[in-house]
């Protein structure tokens, strides 16, 4: 087996591992590190197969500006003082070991990864000119039902919030 199928297999035992922690989490917080530990992870694996502008895609976009309003949302909905107890509970080393451990590993696959020149590793590179015209080429209809998709879950979002509004307003 070659170190390049390694590294995937690495990569893809750890993203399917912090997929089910973080279907499986009962709190949000820990389920949101699991998330992005799992995007890393896929962002890893888009690098090795060749496609550098899905995986920076895949950091910049959901491992980072998406989890960043995920933790906004989680800090927005904290139940208060009584919940500072838990809070304390969750900072303790033991709670962040598994965490470490796949973040530890990603990191040591990424370490790897860059530090090896560009031609030893094998697949095709593709550049973001070739995405962009396969997007709004052939497959521009895809593109247009997922901008459809957001923003029907932006006007559902404006109506949820809007009813949460209304109705905190009769209650006053």
């Amino acid at each position: 087996m070659t170190i390049e199928l390694f590294l995937f297999y690495m990569a893809a035992t750890v993203a399917l591992v912090s997929t089910i922690l973080a279907l499986t989490r009962y709190n949000a917080t820990h389920a949101l590190i699991y998330l992005i530990i799992s995007l890393l992870a896929s962002a890893i694996i888009f690098y090795l197969v060749g496609a550098p502008f899905a995986a920076v895609l895949e950091v910049v976009i959901y491992a980072g500006a998406i989890m960043v309003l995920f933790v906004f949302v989680v800090m927005m909905l904290n139940l208060g003082s009584s919940e500072d107890d838990q809070e304390h509970q969750w900072l303790k080393p033991g709670m962040w070991l598994f965490p470490a451990l796949l973040c530890l590993i990603l990191f040591l696959e990424m370490v790897y990864v860059l530090s090896v020149p560009p031609h030893a590793l094998s697949g095709v590179v593709i550049t973001p000119k070739e995405v962009g015209i396969k997007l709004y080429g052939p497959y521009i209809l895809a593109v247009e039902i997922a901008a459809m998709l957001l923003l029907a879950g932006l006007i559902g979002a404006y109506h949820l919030g809007r009813r949460y509004l209304v109705d905190a307003r009769k209650q006053r």
